[in-house]
């Protein structure tokens, strides 16, 4: 069975950087996408961040489970947006290009659309660099590399455990499926859309149970074990920052700096085509 969002080791230089590395292009990327509107920043970030998820060489049985439950998120929030706020762009934009009327308030405009359009790309300048930074980090190197930078070890594990919990979720969640499909529960294509998410929210009280006793097992034996009985401990994984990630830092940083100078450059962090 294949394992979705789980490390894997590979011969690429994203996969030879510090967790600590990855983690500060993922926090710095993230937050310069979420202060920024600016379509040309926007552009340039889902061109590079579709690079470097080329060049980390995932694949797409890894991650096209969960692309397609983002996909389906996705879809449901641009339409609350629109249903909640119809004139969203034009309250941005200042201006009201109508391109049909559908009912009551709701116009469909050039602002709201192009406003729309940001929102998706938005999403889709995180997703690529959210994958590739649980696929290509090695659990047990990142809590090393953070316990280095001054982060306690107890957070550290916590953060390596969770990385490593995912596939096993997925694992689970697979055997429950499976188990509901047995009993008669149509959870393939086969079913409605409407249908399948119905079913598939059945899985959810099941797969939270597993994971409190799965979480239980594991607390008592790091507690058996004497964990965190010590202020320090050693590591066998730990990895030095080196001149790639010296480098990669100062690329992201410069990089994120330069975005939110455009961003706001004209004192908006949106960018008006229509003004």
């Amino acid at each position: 069975m294949a394992k979705i969002l789980s490390y894997e080791e590979k011969d690429t230089w994203i996969h030879e950087l510090s967790g600590v590395t990855k983690l500060i292009f993922f926090l710095l990327w993230c937050l310069t996408s979420m202060l920024t509107y600016d379509t040309r920043v926007l552009v340039t970030m889902l061109i590079l961040a579709l690079i470097i998820f080329k060049i980390s060489q995932t694949e797409w049985k890894q991650v096209g489970a969960v692309f397609k439950l983002v996909m389906v998120f996705l879809v449901f929030n641009v339409l609350a947006i629109y249903l909640f706020s119809p004139d969203q762009g034009t309250a941005i934009y200042g201006t009201k290009t109508v391109l049909f009327h559908i009912a009551g308030r709701y116009d469909v405009t050039m602002e709201q659309l192009f406003y729309e359009l940001n929102v998706v790309i938005k999403y889709f300048t995180v997703i690529p660099a959210v994958f590739m930074f649980l696929v290509t980090t090695n659990p047990s190197e990142f809590a090393a590399s953070l316990n280095k930078m001054g982060v306690s070890y107890n957070v550290g594990y916590s953060i390596s455990i969770a990385l490593r919990y995912i596939p096993d979720v997925q694992g689970e969640f697979t055997k429950i499926k499976h188990a509901q499909e047995a009993r008669g529960i149509e959870m393939s294509g086969k079913a409605s859309l409407i249908s399948r998410i119905k079913n598939t929210a059945t899985i959810i009280f099941p797969l939270i149970f597993s994971s409190m006793d799965r979480i239980d097992v594991v607390s008592n034996a790091m507690e058996l074990r004497g964990f965190g009985k010590h202020k320090k401990r050693t590591w066998y994984m730990g990895k030095p920052l080196g001149r790639n990630d010296y480098l990669a830092i100062a690329f992201t940083v410069l990089f994120s700096v330069a975005a939110l100078v455009v961003t706001f450059a004209d004192g908006s962090r949106f960018y008006n085509p229509f003004g």
